[in-house]
């Protein structure tokens, strides 16, 4: 039977490389905490002239990472609104 196996190069880092990003010319709106992975990405993509039958180990790294920081995302505002709602209790 399949299953999801962790990918540990999947996750998502806070501090990024800034000045790598600007060389690697990655746009303003994609600079978050997956943006390691974008680099590699698109330079991939060039180098195979965004042949959609290459990069797919990149491409799925990069969508992996992405769905992990949401996850990391929702926990954050489900842990923020426990705390909102033991401060409601309280008052």
């Amino acid at each position: 039977m399949g299953g999801h196996h962790a990918n540990p190069h999947a996750k998502p880092v806070a501090e990024q490389d800034q000045e790598a990003m600007a060389n690697a010319k990655v746009p303003l709106a994609y600079r978050d905490t997956c943006a390691h992975l974008l680099m590699p990405l698109n330079k991939c993509r060039r180098e195979s002239w965004w042949n959609p039958n290459k990069c797919g180990h990149e491409r799925h790294t990069y969508e992996e990472c992405l769905y992990n920081s949401y996850l990391q995302r929702c926990e954050a505002k489900v842990q923020q609104d426990k705390v909102l709602a033991a401060q409601a209790a309280e008052n």
